[in-house]
């Protein structure tokens, strides 16, 4: 793995971006594809293209799809003594919150970490249950609910773990969002891998925002693009603690084969054509089932149907402060994906279009 890679995970994992605030991911990955593509496109919710034109004229037209957005929090209340109080953006647990660190994004662009209360064991009944997540208080040291507000802080301003990327082995890391900074990375790598591959197609490789809270960017970037095949890159979790549990996902077994999952079912000629790229190239894979989404499962029904394909990668613990994934499933994904768009060609794109 290269230290250049190891440097994009580190900055984009530890980048704020909560649904509706992904501008700081957005801005990073600009920045990074500029001298890759020839143009950007962008739609009006927040979702970004960049476009490497094929020289063939009326070229068909893949789609690279991540998202940039990352569960998190918003601020409802600052009581009078100085506390926070927040609502969940996206499917997190109530349980796992108590005693973290978290840290608010402010209108200004600052951030301001805070400790989530935890109540001691010595002043415990033993009678608590969990508390929900509008019932939990961040606590960044004020003494006032006037401090907190000097300090530039407004309801409605996102917040995220406060995390930075730890190596726990050689080959494994710790950090939040790797769901799904994940896909961000690849969509950054893949154009560098392209930089000087003729495509038949053009090809748009971007994020949209606002997965976490119901797949909602994704429906208005497929109608920008009207794709003619897409992929989506991202990350999902792993159920491996105890061993293999089904097709639940393995750290270190290689790429996801998504078949299955709560919005959509991988198509037959799309999976036929995966496996084939996959044995061609001796990519590692597992297939996988979750009864959760991804974007794909909004891009497949857009329009008059786009064949979609999800290459992803697992991961321990998403969608909390700390989740735990094998950088050489990154690895075999990132080798698949490239290796899937440079098999691509009309005629193929028709053949998963309609068989």
């Amino acid at each position: 793995m290269s230290q250049n890679t190891i440097e994009k995970i580190k900055i984009l994992t530890e980048l704020h971006g909560a649904p509706n605030f992904e501008h700081q991911i957005r801005d990073y990955m600009k920045n990074e594809m500029k001298p890759f593509v020839d143009e950007f496109i962008d739609d009006r919710m927040g979702g970004f293209y960049g476009i490497k034109r094929s020289k063939n004229k009326n070229a068909k037209r893949v789609m690279i799809s991540a998202h940039m957005d990352e569960i998190g929090f918003m601020i409802t209340e600052v009581t009078e003594n100085g506390f926070i109080k927040f609502t969940a953006l996206g499917g997190v647990a109530n349980d796992i919150w108590q005693g973290q660190r978290l840290k608010i994004l402010t209108s200004n662009n600052e951030e301001v970490v805070g400790v989530v209360a935890n109540i001691p064991k010595h002043f415990r009944s033993g009678k608590e249950s969990a508390p929900k997540i509008e019932e939990l208080l961040l606590d960044i040291g004020a003494e006032s609910r006037e401090e907190v507000l000097n300090r530039s802080i407004q309801i409605g301003d996102p917040i995220v773990p406060h995390t930075e990327l730890l190596q726990l082995s050689q080959n494994r890391f710790a950090s939040k969002a790797w769901d799904n900074r994940y896909g961000c990375v690849i969509a950054l790598e893949i154009l560098e891998q392209l930089e000087n591959v003729e495509l038949d197609f053009d090809l748009y490789v971007g994020a949209n925002v606002q997965e976490e809270v119901g797949l909602r960017g994704a429906e208005v970037s497929s109608r920008l693009i009207n794709p003619d095949v897409a992929f989506v890159v991202d990350c999902s979790p792993a159920n491996d603690m105890k061993g293999r549990q089904g097709l639940s996902g393995v750290l270190g077994e290689g790429a996801l084969l998504r078949i299955k999952d709560g919005t959509m079912l991988l198509k037959r000629s799309f999976k036929a054509f995966l496996k084939h790229v996959a044995c061609d190239n001796d990519i590692l894979y597992q297939h996988y089932i979750s009864p959760g989404g991804t974007d794909g499962g909004v891009i497949h029904k857009s329009n008059i149907g786009v064949p979609t394909a999800v290459i992803g990668v697992c991961a321990r613990y998403i969608h909390s402060s700390d989740a735990v994934f094998d950088i050489r499933d990154y690895e075999q994904a990132k080798q698949w994906l490239y290796a899937a768009i440079k098999a691509l060609d009309e005629r193929t794109i028709k053949k998963l279009q309609y068989e």
